[in-house]
């Protein structure tokens, strides 16, 4: 087993820390698919009161986001005629900007204005009998794009040039994720691991005084296990080994073929599962120099023709430790 450990310790992580906390568990259902919460209850805990914040949390955000909700404000806004502006609410617009902030660093790997191409590929709200034709494939690739957009971040509003469809699939969970991690704080736990479909943060530590331990995801046989120590840290993982080829190439407007599984580690979830997207859509000697040049941990396993490949990043390589550290 090999393992993934922060270098340095932060020292809010001990924060209310107990050893003899009793630990809970927590879960649900949200965004198609389910939510978990393990923490390490406080003093004077109270489960009902963080269940319900976590369900009213939770709605807020697919009021606004989700892609399949039609009275959404993302909905909305895929509806409205062209020239029509939107005055955002802090979360959307939250989000947006982390979206276009990756769009742009990545060259447009990532968009979050191709909810056309999602839905003509049949990972919308609707299925499809079969993949889109060149004609309506260059139709939607000539209304998508996040340059279409027009936004003021300053009065938080956005222009909708008619047309565009908006998908935040490959950012609000994790943008769930890190807002679960906040309404803990908020009720005073500390100290837990959160997740949202396999996008995980790590909070504190565990009673044990232990980080909280994940696996990264691995399809079988195709590298050896990594196990992360979530100190602090965040995990969003991409790749087409549960769902299928989901992942849409912006530029090309088709499914990716070659990314099994991409896992990017980073403070924020949210950030975190943007790359992750972000990653994937690459060709692999341009992911390898994206995530080296941001400085991002990533685990990327990659097809290459009959063949899986693994890669890991500098920066996640500089947090793995020897077998002598591990029996230190």
């Amino acid at each position: 087993m090999r393992l993934a450990v922060p270098s340095d310790l932060d020292p809010a992580a001990f924060d209310g820390w107990r050893p003899d906390a009793p630990v809970v568990e927590l879960g649900g259902e949200t965004m198609g698919t389910y939510w978990r919460v393990r923490l390490a209850a406080p003093r004077d805990f109270q489960q009902s009161l963080l269940e319900t914040a976590i369900a009213e949390r939770l709605e807020q955000i697919l009021a606004e986001m989700s892609h399949w909700r039609p009275d959404s404000l993302l909905g909305r806004f895929n509806r409205a005629p062209g020239g029509a502006w939107f005055t955002l609410p802090p979360d959307f617009a939250a989000v947006l900007e982390a979206a276009l902030a990756v769009a742009e660093r990545s060259g447009s790997a990532y968009d979050p204005a191709i909810g056309e191409l999602v839905n003509l590929w049949g990972f919308g709200p609707e299925p499809v009998d079969a993949a889109p034709d060149e004609i309506k494939l260059a139709a939607a690739r000539s209304r998508a794009g996040h340059a279409r957009l027009a936004y003021d971040a300053g009065h938080r509003r956005l222009r909708q040039p008619g047309g565009l469809h908006l998908d935040f699939s490959g950012v609000a969970k994790g943008f769930a994720v890190d807002a679960l991690g906040e309404v803990l704080r908020a009720q005073g736990c500390r100290h837990a691991l959160v997740e949202i479909g396999g996008e995980l943060l790590g909070m504190g530590m565990r009673p044990d005084g232990d980080p909280w331990w994940v696996d990264l995801e691995t399809p079988a046989k195709a590298a050896a296990p990594l196990r992360v120590a979530l100190h602090q840290l965040a995990v969003a993982t991409s790749g087409d080994y549960v769902r299928g080829q989901h992942t849409i190439d912006p530029r090309s407007g088709r499914p990716v073929a070659h990314a099994l599984a991409v896992s990017v580690l980073h403070s924020s979830a949210m950030w975190a599962d943007a790359w992750a997207t972000a990653l994937s859509a690459e060709r692999p000697a341009t992911m390898q120099a994206l995530a080296t040049r941001e400085g991002l941990a990533v685990r990327a396993l990659l097809r290459r023709e009959e063949e899986v490949h693994e890669w890991i990043s500098p920066a996640l390589t500089a947090l793995l430790v020897t077998p002598d550290e591990q029996l230190a």
